[in-house]
Protein backbone atom coordinates (compact mmCIF):
# COMPACT_ATOMS: atom_id res chain seq x y z
CA UNK A 1 0.00 0.00 0.00
CA UNK A 2 1.51 3.33 -1.07
CA UNK A 3 0.86 5.70 1.79
CA UNK A 4 4.17 7.22 2.80
CA UNK A 5 5.79 9.17 -0.05
CA UNK A 6 2.39 9.68 -1.63
CA UNK A 7 0.33 10.11 1.53
CA UNK A 8 -1.29 13.39 0.54
CA UNK A 9 -1.46 12.93 -3.20
CA UNK A 10 -5.07 12.04 -3.87
CA UNK A 11 -6.73 12.89 -0.60
CA UNK A 12 -7.11 16.48 -1.72
CA UNK A 13 -6.77 17.91 1.76
CA UNK A 14 -4.39 20.44 3.16
CA UNK A 15 -4.29 21.24 6.86
CA UNK A 16 -3.87 24.89 7.64
CA UNK A 17 -2.62 26.72 10.70
CA UNK A 18 -3.86 29.95 12.19
CA UNK A 19 -1.82 32.41 14.22
CA UNK A 20 1.43 31.12 15.67
CA UNK A 21 3.11 28.23 13.92
CA UNK A 22 2.01 25.61 16.38
CA UNK A 23 -1.73 26.00 16.73
CA UNK A 24 -3.93 23.07 15.80
CA UNK A 25 -5.17 22.70 12.20
CA UNK A 26 -8.43 24.56 11.67
CA UNK A 27 -9.81 22.91 8.58
CA UNK A 28 -9.27 21.51 5.11
CA UNK A 29 -10.01 22.41 1.52
CA UNK A 30 -10.29 20.59 -1.79
CA UNK A 31 -7.24 20.88 -4.04
CA UNK A 32 -9.59 21.89 -6.85
CA UNK A 33 -10.76 25.00 -5.02
CA UNK A 34 -7.55 25.80 -3.18
CA UNK A 35 -4.33 27.64 -4.11
CA UNK A 36 -6.19 30.65 -5.50
CA UNK A 37 -5.44 33.46 -3.08
CA UNK A 38 -2.61 34.80 -0.95
CA UNK A 39 -4.35 33.45 2.15
CA UNK A 40 -4.45 29.98 0.52
CA UNK A 41 -0.71 30.24 -0.05
CA UNK A 42 -0.12 31.24 3.57
CA UNK A 43 -2.17 28.28 4.81
CA UNK A 44 -0.24 25.92 2.53
CA UNK A 45 3.04 27.25 3.90
CA UNK A 46 1.93 26.90 7.52
CA UNK A 47 0.82 23.32 6.89
CA UNK A 48 4.47 22.46 6.21
CA UNK A 49 5.35 23.55 9.74
CA UNK A 50 2.43 21.56 11.11
CA UNK A 51 4.04 18.41 9.70
CA UNK A 52 7.21 19.13 11.68
CA UNK A 53 5.24 19.13 14.92
CA UNK A 54 4.42 15.45 14.63
CA UNK A 55 7.85 14.49 13.37
CA UNK A 56 9.74 16.01 16.29
CA UNK A 57 7.29 15.86 19.20
CA UNK A 58 8.23 12.37 20.37
CA UNK A 59 10.27 9.48 19.01
CA UNK A 60 10.46 9.56 15.21
CA UNK A 61 13.80 11.36 14.87
CA UNK A 62 14.96 11.55 18.49
CA UNK A 63 14.83 7.89 19.57
CA UNK A 64 16.95 6.45 16.71
CA UNK A 65 19.63 9.07 17.38
CA UNK A 66 19.70 8.13 21.07
CA UNK A 67 19.29 4.36 21.36
CA UNK A 68 20.75 3.38 17.98
CA UNK A 69 23.87 5.13 19.24
CA UNK A 70 25.24 5.10 22.79
CA UNK A 71 23.26 7.74 24.70
CA UNK A 72 20.13 5.86 25.76
CA UNK A 73 18.88 2.41 26.70
CA UNK A 74 15.27 1.31 26.16
CA UNK A 75 13.52 -0.56 28.93
CA UNK A 76 13.31 -4.20 27.91
CA UNK A 77 9.64 -4.30 28.90
CA UNK A 78 8.85 -1.54 26.44
CA UNK A 79 8.26 -1.34 22.69
CA UNK A 80 9.80 -4.39 20.97
CA UNK A 81 10.85 -2.42 17.87
CA UNK A 82 12.66 0.07 20.09
CA UNK A 83 14.59 -2.75 21.77
CA UNK A 84 15.35 -4.35 18.40
CA UNK A 85 16.79 -1.08 17.10
CA UNK A 86 18.96 -0.76 20.23
CA UNK A 87 20.30 -4.32 19.81
CA UNK A 88 20.74 -3.78 16.06
CA UNK A 89 18.29 -6.47 15.18
CA UNK A 90 16.96 -4.02 12.62
CA UNK A 91 14.59 -5.34 9.99
CA UNK A 92 12.64 -3.61 7.25
CA UNK A 93 9.32 -3.89 9.10
CA UNK A 94 10.55 -2.02 12.17
CA UNK A 95 7.98 0.70 12.87
CA UNK A 96 10.61 3.33 13.64
CA UNK A 97 12.14 2.85 10.21
CA UNK A 98 8.75 3.21 8.55
CA UNK A 99 7.81 6.29 10.55
CA UNK A 100 10.98 8.17 9.63
CA UNK A 101 10.41 7.49 5.94
CA UNK A 102 6.67 8.26 5.84
CA UNK A 103 6.87 11.44 7.89
CA UNK A 104 9.80 12.83 5.91
CA UNK A 105 8.15 12.16 2.57
CA UNK A 106 4.88 13.63 3.78
CA UNK A 107 6.91 16.75 4.54
CA UNK A 108 8.49 16.60 1.07
CA UNK A 109 5.05 16.40 -0.51
CA UNK A 110 3.80 19.43 1.41
CA UNK A 111 6.87 21.39 0.31
CA UNK A 112 6.40 20.31 -3.29
CA UNK A 113 2.79 21.48 -3.17
CA UNK A 114 3.93 24.97 -2.22
CA UNK A 115 6.78 24.98 -4.75
CA UNK A 116 4.41 23.84 -7.51
CA UNK A 117 1.32 25.92 -6.70
CA UNK A 118 2.33 29.17 -5.03
CA UNK A 119 4.19 30.73 -8.02
CA UNK A 120 0.88 30.92 -9.94
CA UNK A 121 -1.04 32.67 -7.14
CA UNK A 122 -1.43 36.46 -7.53
CA UNK A 123 0.36 38.07 -4.60
CA UNK A 124 3.22 40.35 -3.63
CA UNK A 125 6.38 39.11 -5.36
CA UNK A 126 8.70 39.21 -2.35
CA UNK A 127 6.20 37.25 -0.28
CA UNK A 128 5.80 34.68 -3.05
CA UNK A 129 9.56 34.17 -3.24
CA UNK A 130 9.79 33.89 0.53
CA UNK A 131 7.06 31.22 0.62
CA UNK A 132 8.86 29.15 -1.99
CA UNK A 133 12.09 29.68 -0.08
CA UNK A 134 10.48 28.31 3.08
CA UNK A 135 9.28 25.29 1.13
CA UNK A 136 12.74 24.64 -0.27
CA UNK A 137 14.32 25.01 3.16
CA UNK A 138 11.93 22.46 4.64
CA UNK A 139 12.27 20.11 1.67
CA UNK A 140 16.04 20.23 2.11
CA UNK A 141 15.62 19.52 5.81
CA UNK A 142 13.49 16.43 5.11
CA UNK A 143 15.87 15.10 2.47
CA UNK A 144 18.76 15.68 4.85
CA UNK A 145 16.99 13.45 7.37
CA UNK A 146 16.29 10.81 4.72
CA UNK A 147 19.78 10.68 3.22
CA UNK A 148 21.41 10.35 6.63
CA UNK A 149 19.19 7.48 7.67
CA UNK A 150 18.81 5.63 4.36
CA UNK A 151 21.53 6.77 1.95
CA UNK A 152 20.26 6.70 -1.63
CA UNK A 153 16.56 7.68 -1.69
CA UNK A 154 14.02 8.58 -4.38
CA UNK A 155 14.09 12.27 -5.28
CA UNK A 156 10.57 13.61 -5.71
CA UNK A 157 10.80 17.28 -6.63
CA UNK A 158 7.35 18.10 -8.01
CA UNK A 159 3.86 17.77 -6.65
CA UNK A 160 2.57 14.27 -7.29
CA UNK A 161 -1.13 14.26 -8.18
CA UNK A 162 -1.73 10.66 -9.19
CA UNK A 163 -0.74 7.17 -8.11
CA UNK A 164 0.00 6.29 -11.74
CA UNK A 165 3.64 5.76 -12.65
CA UNK A 166 4.88 6.58 -9.16
CA UNK A 167 7.58 3.91 -8.97
CA UNK A 168 10.66 5.99 -8.33
CA UNK A 169 14.18 4.56 -8.23
CA UNK A 170 16.67 5.66 -5.61
CA UNK A 171 18.92 8.59 -6.45
CA UNK A 172 22.53 8.56 -5.29
CA UNK A 173 23.64 10.23 -2.07
CA UNK A 174 25.51 12.88 -4.06
CA UNK A 175 22.39 13.64 -6.12
CA UNK A 176 20.36 14.04 -2.94
CA UNK A 177 22.97 16.34 -1.43
CA UNK A 178 23.09 18.41 -4.61
CA UNK A 179 19.34 19.00 -4.40
CA UNK A 180 19.65 19.89 -0.71
CA UNK A 181 22.47 22.30 -1.52
CA UNK A 182 20.51 23.89 -4.37
CA UNK A 183 17.37 24.31 -2.24
CA UNK A 184 19.27 25.90 0.64
CA UNK A 185 21.28 28.21 -1.61
CA UNK A 186 18.06 29.54 -3.07
CA UNK A 187 16.39 29.75 0.33
CA UNK A 188 19.17 31.82 1.88
CA UNK A 189 18.79 34.47 -0.83
CA UNK A 190 15.02 34.95 -0.53
CA UNK A 191 14.20 34.33 3.13
CA UNK A 192 14.09 37.24 5.60
CA UNK A 193 16.73 37.62 8.29
CA UNK A 194 14.13 37.49 11.04
CA UNK A 195 10.42 37.56 11.86
CA UNK A 196 8.33 39.23 14.53
CA UNK A 197 5.20 38.34 16.46
CA UNK A 198 3.37 35.16 15.56
CA UNK A 199 5.72 34.50 12.64
CA UNK A 200 8.73 33.86 14.88
CA UNK A 201 9.84 30.29 14.24
CA UNK A 202 9.58 30.36 10.46
CA UNK A 203 12.65 29.63 8.38
CA UNK A 204 15.08 32.51 7.92
CA UNK A 205 18.12 33.14 5.76
CA UNK A 206 20.28 32.36 8.79
CA UNK A 207 18.52 29.03 9.24
CA UNK A 208 19.24 28.16 5.60
CA UNK A 209 22.91 29.12 5.95
CA UNK A 210 23.25 27.16 9.19
CA UNK A 211 21.64 24.04 7.79
CA UNK A 212 23.83 24.27 4.70
CA UNK A 213 26.92 24.44 6.93
CA UNK A 214 25.78 21.23 8.62
CA UNK A 215 25.07 19.63 5.25
CA UNK A 216 28.62 20.39 4.06
CA UNK A 217 30.04 19.04 7.33
CA UNK A 218 28.11 15.80 6.86
CA UNK A 219 28.88 15.60 3.15
CA UNK A 220 32.58 15.76 4.00
CA UNK A 221 32.13 12.62 6.10
CA UNK A 222 35.37 11.04 7.27
CA UNK A 223 37.30 12.30 4.23
CA UNK A 224 40.16 14.38 5.61
CA UNK A 225 40.82 16.01 2.24
CA UNK A 226 37.21 16.81 1.34
CA UNK A 227 36.57 20.29 -0.13
CA UNK A 228 33.36 20.43 1.89
CA UNK A 229 35.28 21.17 5.11
CA UNK A 230 36.19 24.61 3.81
CA UNK A 231 32.66 25.18 2.55
CA UNK A 232 31.19 24.20 5.92
CA UNK A 233 33.55 26.60 7.69
CA UNK A 234 32.77 29.43 5.29
CA UNK A 235 29.02 29.03 5.62
CA UNK A 236 29.18 28.78 9.42
CA UNK A 237 31.33 31.94 9.44
CA UNK A 238 28.59 33.78 7.53
CA UNK A 239 26.16 32.93 10.33
CA UNK A 240 28.63 33.97 13.04
CA UNK A 241 29.48 37.24 11.27
CA UNK A 242 25.80 38.12 10.73
CA UNK A 243 25.62 39.32 14.34
CA UNK A 244 22.07 37.99 14.65
CA UNK A 245 22.82 35.02 16.91
CA UNK A 246 24.53 34.55 20.24
CA UNK A 247 24.73 32.14 23.15
CA UNK A 248 22.54 32.59 26.20
CA UNK A 249 24.68 33.21 29.27
CA UNK A 250 23.28 30.11 31.01
CA UNK A 251 22.71 26.75 29.34
CA UNK A 252 19.31 26.40 31.05
CA UNK A 253 18.13 29.59 29.32
CA UNK A 254 18.30 27.81 25.96
CA UNK A 255 15.31 25.68 26.95
CA UNK A 256 13.30 28.24 28.91
CA UNK A 257 9.75 28.60 27.63
CA UNK A 258 10.06 32.37 27.50
CA UNK A 259 13.06 32.11 25.18
CA UNK A 260 11.33 30.35 22.30
CA UNK A 261 12.72 31.74 19.06
CA UNK A 262 15.40 33.59 21.00
CA UNK A 263 18.90 34.68 20.08
CA UNK A 264 20.47 31.21 20.15
CA UNK A 265 17.86 29.63 17.87
CA UNK A 266 18.46 29.26 14.14
CA UNK A 267 15.50 26.95 13.67
CA UNK A 268 13.23 25.17 16.10
CA UNK A 269 9.95 23.28 16.03
CA UNK A 270 7.58 25.17 18.30
CA UNK A 271 4.92 23.80 20.62
CA UNK A 272 2.34 25.33 22.93
CA UNK A 273 1.86 23.99 26.44
CA UNK A 274 -1.32 21.87 26.73
CA UNK A 275 -2.58 23.03 23.33
CA UNK A 276 -0.19 21.72 20.72
CA UNK A 277 2.46 20.06 22.84
CA UNK A 278 5.19 17.45 22.70
CA UNK A 279 5.78 14.29 24.72
CA UNK A 280 9.18 15.13 26.21
CA UNK A 281 7.75 15.58 29.71
CA UNK A 282 5.55 12.56 30.41
CA UNK A 283 7.38 10.42 27.87
CA UNK A 284 10.86 10.74 29.36
CA UNK A 285 10.07 11.03 33.08
CA UNK A 286 10.92 7.95 35.21
CA UNK A 287 8.45 5.11 34.76
CA UNK A 288 5.44 5.75 37.00
CA UNK A 289 6.83 8.94 38.54
CA UNK A 290 3.88 11.03 39.82
CA UNK A 291 5.58 14.31 38.94
CA UNK A 292 4.16 14.70 35.43
CA UNK A 293 0.68 14.39 33.91
CA UNK A 294 -0.46 10.72 33.77
CA UNK A 295 2.81 9.72 35.53
CA UNK A 296 6.07 9.10 33.68
CA UNK A 297 6.24 6.73 30.72
CA UNK A 298 9.96 6.07 30.95
CA UNK A 299 10.58 5.54 27.23
CA UNK A 300 14.27 4.87 27.83
CA UNK A 301 17.01 5.46 30.40
CA UNK A 302 20.15 7.55 30.11
CA UNK A 303 23.27 5.48 29.44
CA UNK A 304 26.03 5.52 32.01
CA UNK A 305 28.42 6.22 29.15
CA UNK A 306 26.73 9.54 28.44
CA UNK A 307 26.03 10.46 32.05
CA UNK A 308 29.63 9.90 33.15
CA UNK A 309 31.01 11.87 30.20
CA UNK A 310 30.05 15.09 31.98
CA UNK A 311 32.60 16.32 34.50
CA UNK A 312 31.54 17.69 37.86
CA UNK A 313 32.21 21.22 36.61
CA UNK A 314 29.92 20.89 33.58
CA UNK A 315 26.81 23.00 34.21
CA UNK A 316 24.92 21.20 31.43
CA UNK A 317 24.63 17.98 33.43
CA UNK A 318 22.13 19.29 35.97
CA UNK A 319 20.05 20.86 33.19
CA UNK A 320 20.05 17.81 30.92
CA UNK A 321 19.15 15.08 33.44
CA UNK A 322 16.71 14.41 36.25
CA UNK A 323 18.65 12.65 39.00
CA UNK A 324 16.17 12.90 41.88
CA UNK A 325 12.73 14.17 42.79
CA UNK A 326 10.46 14.51 45.80
CA UNK A 327 7.32 12.36 45.76
CA UNK A 328 4.44 14.87 45.85
CA UNK A 329 2.34 12.74 48.22
CA UNK A 330 4.78 11.01 50.54
CA UNK A 331 7.36 13.82 50.38
CA UNK A 332 10.03 11.12 50.21
CA UNK A 333 13.17 11.87 48.20
CA UNK A 334 13.60 9.51 45.25
CA UNK A 335 17.16 9.11 44.01
CA UNK A 336 17.67 8.04 40.39
CA UNK A 337 20.60 6.07 39.00
CA UNK A 338 22.10 4.88 35.73
CA UNK A 339 22.87 1.52 37.39
CA UNK A 340 19.51 0.63 38.95
CA UNK A 341 17.59 -1.70 36.61
CA UNK A 342 14.23 -0.52 38.00
CA UNK A 343 12.63 1.76 35.35
CA UNK A 344 11.16 3.84 38.16
CA UNK A 345 14.68 4.63 39.42
CA UNK A 346 16.39 5.51 36.14
CA UNK A 347 18.11 8.83 35.48
CA UNK A 348 15.96 10.60 32.91
CA UNK A 349 16.41 13.09 30.09
CA UNK A 350 14.92 16.34 31.39
CA UNK A 351 16.07 19.49 29.62
CA UNK A 352 12.98 19.58 27.39
CA UNK A 353 10.54 18.75 30.19
CA UNK A 354 7.81 21.35 30.62
CA UNK A 355 6.79 21.19 34.27
CA UNK A 356 3.96 23.65 33.62
CA UNK A 357 2.13 21.12 31.42
CA UNK A 358 -1.07 19.69 32.89
CA UNK A 359 -1.89 17.06 30.25
CA UNK A 360 0.11 14.14 28.90
CA UNK A 361 1.76 15.12 25.64
CA UNK A 362 1.28 18.77 26.48
CA UNK A 363 4.88 19.97 26.76
CA UNK A 364 5.46 23.40 25.30
CA UNK A 365 9.24 23.55 25.00
CA UNK A 366 10.59 23.87 21.47
CA UNK A 367 12.59 21.15 19.81
CA UNK A 368 15.79 22.73 18.53
CA UNK A 369 16.76 21.67 15.02
CA UNK A 370 19.79 23.95 15.10
CA UNK A 371 21.20 26.42 17.60
CA UNK A 372 24.08 28.86 17.55
CA UNK A 373 26.27 26.52 19.60
CA UNK A 374 25.95 24.04 16.72
CA UNK A 375 27.25 26.69 14.34
CA UNK A 376 30.23 27.37 16.61
CA UNK A 377 31.12 23.68 16.82
CA UNK A 378 30.63 23.17 13.08
CA UNK A 379 32.96 26.10 12.47
CA UNK A 380 35.56 24.79 14.91
CA UNK A 381 35.60 21.28 13.44
CA UNK A 382 35.43 22.30 9.78
CA UNK A 383 38.10 25.00 10.16
CA UNK A 384 40.48 22.56 11.83
CA UNK A 385 39.88 19.86 9.23
CA UNK A 386 40.32 22.31 6.35
CA UNK A 387 43.61 23.60 7.77
CA UNK A 388 45.13 20.32 9.04
CA UNK A 389 44.72 21.35 12.65
CA UNK A 390 43.09 23.97 14.86
CA UNK A 391 43.99 27.63 14.67
CA UNK A 392 43.04 30.47 17.01
CA UNK A 393 39.60 30.90 15.44
CA UNK A 394 38.78 27.20 15.82
CA UNK A 395 39.77 27.31 19.49
CA UNK A 396 37.76 30.47 20.04
CA UNK A 397 34.64 28.84 18.61
CA UNK A 398 34.74 25.66 20.69
CA UNK A 399 35.81 27.52 23.80
CA UNK A 400 32.77 29.80 23.66
CA UNK A 401 30.65 26.69 24.10
CA UNK A 402 32.88 25.20 26.77
CA UNK A 403 33.17 28.35 28.88
CA UNK A 404 29.39 28.77 28.88
CA UNK A 405 29.25 25.20 30.25
CA UNK A 406 31.70 26.05 33.04
CA UNK A 407 34.66 24.22 31.49
CA UNK A 408 38.23 25.32 30.94
CA UNK A 409 39.26 26.50 27.44
CA UNK A 410 41.14 24.03 25.26
CA UNK A 411 44.58 24.60 23.77
CA UNK A 412 47.61 22.73 22.42
CA UNK A 413 45.77 19.92 20.62
CA UNK A 414 46.73 18.31 17.33
CA UNK A 415 44.22 17.75 14.55
CA UNK A 416 42.94 14.38 15.78
CA UNK A 417 42.78 15.45 19.42
CA UNK A 418 40.83 18.54 18.45
CA UNK A 419 38.38 16.52 16.36
CA UNK A 420 37.86 14.14 19.29
CA UNK A 421 37.27 17.12 21.57
CA UNK A 422 34.67 18.62 19.21
CA UNK A 423 32.82 15.31 18.93
CA UNK A 424 32.68 14.98 22.72
CA UNK A 425 31.53 18.58 23.04
CA UNK A 426 28.75 17.89 20.56
CA UNK A 427 27.65 14.85 22.56
CA UNK A 428 27.43 16.86 25.77
CA UNK A 429 25.92 20.01 24.28
CA UNK A 430 23.26 18.32 22.13
CA UNK A 431 22.27 15.26 24.16
CA UNK A 432 18.82 14.09 23.01
CA UNK A 433 18.65 16.73 20.27
CA UNK A 434 18.84 14.18 17.43
CA UNK A 435 22.53 14.60 16.64
CA UNK A 436 24.46 11.74 18.21
CA UNK A 437 23.97 8.89 15.74
CA UNK A 438 24.35 11.24 12.80
CA UNK A 439 27.66 12.49 14.25
CA UNK A 440 28.94 8.97 14.83
CA UNK A 441 28.04 7.86 11.30
CA UNK A 442 29.58 10.85 9.53
CA UNK A 443 32.85 10.48 11.47
CA UNK A 444 33.03 6.71 10.93
CA UNK A 445 32.71 5.94 14.66
CA UNK A 446 29.28 4.34 14.96
CA UNK A 447 30.40 0.73 15.28
CA UNK A 448 33.02 1.45 17.90
CA UNK A 449 30.65 3.58 19.99
CA UNK A 450 27.80 1.06 19.84
CA UNK A 451 30.05 -1.90 20.61
CA UNK A 452 31.43 -0.03 23.62
CA UNK A 453 27.96 0.57 25.10
CA UNK A 454 26.94 -2.93 26.23
CA UNK A 455 25.22 -2.21 29.54
CA UNK A 456 21.95 -3.97 30.40
CA UNK A 457 22.85 -6.93 28.21
CA UNK A 458 22.89 -5.07 24.91
CA UNK A 459 25.27 -7.35 22.95
CA UNK A 460 24.66 -5.35 19.75
CA UNK A 461 24.70 -7.32 16.50
CA UNK A 462 25.89 -4.25 14.60
CA UNK A 463 27.57 -4.63 11.20
CA UNK A 464 29.24 -2.15 8.88
CA UNK A 465 26.09 -2.03 6.75
CA UNK A 466 24.08 -0.80 9.75
CA UNK A 467 25.32 2.74 9.22
CA UNK A 468 22.17 2.88 7.09
CA UNK A 469 18.68 1.80 8.09
CA UNK A 470 16.72 -0.62 5.89
CA UNK A 471 14.24 0.73 3.37
CA UNK A 472 10.78 0.10 4.92
CA UNK A 473 9.25 -3.13 3.68
CA UNK A 474 5.97 -1.49 2.79
CA UNK A 475 7.90 0.77 0.38
CA UNK A 476 9.70 -2.20 -1.13
CA UNK A 477 6.36 -3.93 -1.65
CA UNK A 478 4.75 -0.86 -3.20
CA UNK A 479 7.61 0.31 -5.42
CA UNK A 480 9.27 -2.25 -7.66
CA UNK A 481 12.00 0.25 -8.58
CA UNK A 482 13.45 0.25 -5.08
CA UNK A 483 16.48 -1.82 -4.10
CA UNK A 484 17.04 -2.71 -0.45
CA UNK A 485 20.12 -1.48 1.41
CA UNK A 486 22.93 -4.02 1.79
CA UNK A 487 22.73 -6.25 4.82
CA UNK A 488 18.93 -6.29 5.11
Amino acid sequence: MRFSIFLLLITGFLTACSTDLDLNPLGSQSVGTYYKTASDAEAAVLSMYGQLRGMYRDEIVVTPNVIAADDGIPFLTGNADRVAMWRYGLISTNTFVGNIWSNAYTGVQRSNLVISRVPAIPMEEATRKSYVGEAKFLRAMHYFTLVRFFGDVPLVTTETTSLENVNAARSSVDEVYKLIESDLKEAETVLPKSYTGNNIGRATSGAAKGLLAKVYLTWAGANASSPYWAQAAAKAKEVIDSGIYDLWANYADVFDLKNRGGKESLFEVMYITDLAGNNFTTGYAPRGAPIVPSTGSGIFRVSKSLFDSYTAADKRKAVTFLTSYVHPTTKAAVTLSTDDADPARAVSFWKLADITATVSGGGGKSFSVQRFSDILLIYAEALSEANNGPNAEAYAAINRVRVRAGLQPLSGLNRQQFKDAVLLERRLEFAFEANRRFDLVRTGRLLDAVNAETSYGRSPAIKATNVLFPIPQREMDANSALKQNDGY
